[in-house]
């Protein structure tokens, strides 16, 4: 893992950064979604190579694990949610880490990439955020399943761009990807994209449930032609979440959508990420396979809750020597 030229500064991305042309997305090619493949033995060869690499240690790591906690979705998605809750997270997305840590660190002023709740709770987190550049993104479209009628899902979206929400994550209909229906899938998302206005749209795939990765690959791409800003891996409700097979795959998608289009889409992982370690690892491979232009948090984002409170512990430890019990670092 190479990080020498990245690491003094890649933690700095909660300061202003340059904005890329949005993706308005392009006409549906059929011809190009039906020749995609995905190698799945190469694929899961490559992704299990990942881990056992050598890790980035000491400042380095610290750099790193700052950079993640800025490209961080911290997120409450539960049915027992309150104000209170949602507020408690809020003043931690607003300080994620204790202040003399990011003293020491040089970290000051590091916040997370956004605040992810329900739609119920949008207003909430708008008026705790007041005063922050942090942006609030909506589950939305009948999240987790999206099988609401199509009308109370697109209404849904203006609700919550009209409370507050800058971002939108919207789920796709996993029918569509299985039916091989592409078409559908293409007007869907253009509709929901539209829908969305001047917030930014997230398409949630869901790839536990899609069957393949030849499938994830393709809805990918269709979803990046119907104007996707974000392509996401998954709810966080399914039995599967975000993998390193399925990271692959999607990010070649972007790569090979950008390649051809000029247009680059962001990436969210989302469910199951929950060690630093982990962290590292998924940012190693966008910047192998992306670049470093995509670890800033208009093109990458970890949809995550309980992922904070490790890194937390880690760079406690990097400042201190001493690790400090889970408990103490505590986001809600």
């Amino acid at each position: 893992m190479q990080t020498t030229d990245t690491a003094t500064t890649t933690a700095q991305s909660h300061l202003p950064q340059v904005q890329e042309p949005r993706n308005d997305g392009i006409p549906l090619d059929l011809s190009w979604v039906r020749a995609v493949q995905a190698n799945t033995s190469a694929i899961e060869r490559r992704a299990a190579t990942l881990p056992g690499r050598r890790s980035v240690k000491k400042d380095y790591q610290a750099a790193w694990l700052c950079k993640a906690i800025s490209l961080m979705d911290l997120t409450t998605l539960s049915g027992d949610d309150t104000t209170g809750r949602v507020r408690r997270l809020c003043a931690k997305a607003r300080q994620p880490v204790r202040a003399d840590l990011l003293k020491t660190l040089g970290m000051e002023g590091l916040t997370t990439g956004a605040v992810c709740v329900y739609h119920d709770m949008v207003e909430t987190a708008v008026d705790a955020l007041r005063g922050t550049s942090i942006p609030v993104a909506a589950v939305s479209t009948g999240f987790p399943a999206g099988l609401s009628p199509f009308h109370l899902r697109i209404a849904e979206i203006g609700e919550s761009v009209a409370a507050g929400a800058e971002e939108i994550d919207i789920v796709i209909s996993r029918r569509h990807v299985l039916q091989g229906n592409w078409q559908a899938l293409y007007d869907e998302m253009a509709e929901m994209r539209a829908a969305c206005g001047h917030a930014h749209v997230k398409a949630i795939l869901a790839t536990g449930e899609l069957g393949s990765l030849r499938n994830v690959a393709r809805a990918s791409l269709v979803c990046m032609m119907a104007g996707a800003d974000f392509i996401k891996t998954s709810t966080g409700k399914e039995s599967v979440n975000a993998t390193l097979p399925v990271t692959l795959t999607m990010i070649r998608a972007i790569r090979d959508y950008h390649d051809r289009t000029g247009l680059r889409v962001g990436y969210k992982p989302a469910g199951g990420i929950s060690k630093a370690k982990d962290a590292i690892t998924y940012l190693a491979m966008i910047k192998d396979e992306l670049g470093d232009r995509w670890l800033q948090p208009d093109l990458f984002r970890f949809g995550a809750s309980s992922l904070l409170g490790d890194i937390e512990r880690q760079l406690e430890h990097h400042v201190t020597g001493s690790y400090s019990a889970g408990w103490r670092h505590a986001i809600g």
